[in-house]
């Protein structure tokens, strides 16, 4: 009916387990094709199932092209930091980089829905989490395209932290001092670029507290000199989350406006910083009960 060599070939084909294409070709009778729609089908059961589990660990992985116009960062996410760090997943969420900057999907929907080839990637993850055994989400990408400058990326810890910043100026002989930039993100974590960036309500709000706190001091302090001391705390304020106002991380006494100024008089247009997990609901293994189903097996 089917030979050691056809259950080999539907492995290589569909990415399923050994057994799982045995039982495929003996439920199908050696049909290839309705194997292959057999394991897609049963793939796409098993990742309902696990649907409901938590998926936050993972990496943020990302792609550029050779012309450095185009970038992407992407952040998927599985179960298991044991499963984020194989090459299977690493090389899945490249391919998924890539496709992005090729396709140019709107959002993460119109990306599942998109054909790579071999079925829509909503169906390459499921056949993914059939072979790996985990839920697999792809979470969120961005895409940046440079028509005046460059793109470039950095990978923080093995995929822990993506970013993506878009560069405005002459790239050539500035390259060091743009991949500084990505780095710094990285490290410093930014609200926007500049100041003119912040949400003013936010600013606005913060100056409302600042005054009201001055004000409640024991010591009573006159209008005019409560106003330096909200403007000093509002500039403080701006250093930590303004991109171009914080101090620069490789060296502390310039900001990155000055570096960039220094370094080919660069501009950044844009930034994306993705940090794999956050805002996800963690898993919490209780590993007395662990131990304790391990030793009543």
């Amino acid at each position: 009916m089917f030979t050691a060599k056809d259950v080999m070939a539907l492995r290589e084909m569909s990415g399923a387990g050994m057994m799982d294409c045995k039982k495929a070709l003996t439920e199908c009778g050696g049909d290839m094709d309705k194997a292959m729609d057999y394991l897609r089908e049963k793939s796409l059961a098993a990742s309902a199932k696990k649907a409901a589990r938590i998926a936050a660990e993972g990496i943020v992985a990302s792609y550029v092209s050779e012309d450095a116009k185009t970038g992407v960062i992407v952040e998927m996410n599985c179960e298991t930091d044991f499963v984020a760090k194989t090459d299977d997943f690493k090389a899945l969420v490249a391919d998924i980089a890539k496709l992005v900057a090729d396709k140019k999907p709107a959002d993460v929907d119109a990306l599942m829905a998109m054909d790579c080839g071999n079925g829509t990637v909503a169906e390459l993850i499921n056949q993914a989490v059939a072979k790996i055994g985990e839920k697999i989400t792809l979470r969120r990408f961005a895409l940046v395209e440079a028509a005046n400058g460059c793109v470039d990326t950095y990978i923080h810890l093995g995929g822990k932290i993506g970013v993506l910043v878009e560069i405005v100026g002459e790239a050539k002989g500035n390259e060091a001092a743009i991949h500084d930039v990505a780095m710094h993100i990285a490290a410093a974590k930014p609200n926007c670029i500049s100041k003119e960036d912040c949400n003013q309500e936010d600013i606005e709000h913060e100056r409302k507290i600042l005054r009201e706190q001055a004000m409640n001091e024991p010591k009573p302090k006159p209008a005019n000199i409560i106003e330096k001391m909200v403007e000093g705390r509002i500039e403080k304020y701006y250093k930590e989350v303004c991109l171009l106002e914080q101090p620069f991380v490789k060296d502390p006494d310039q900001n990155v406006r000055t570096m960039l100024k220094n370094n080919g008089d660069l501009t950044v247009a844009k930034f994306y910083r993705f940090e794999m997990g956050e805002g996800l609901q963690k898993r919490q293994d209780n590993f007395a009960e662990e131990v304790m189903g391990q030793m009543q097996k």
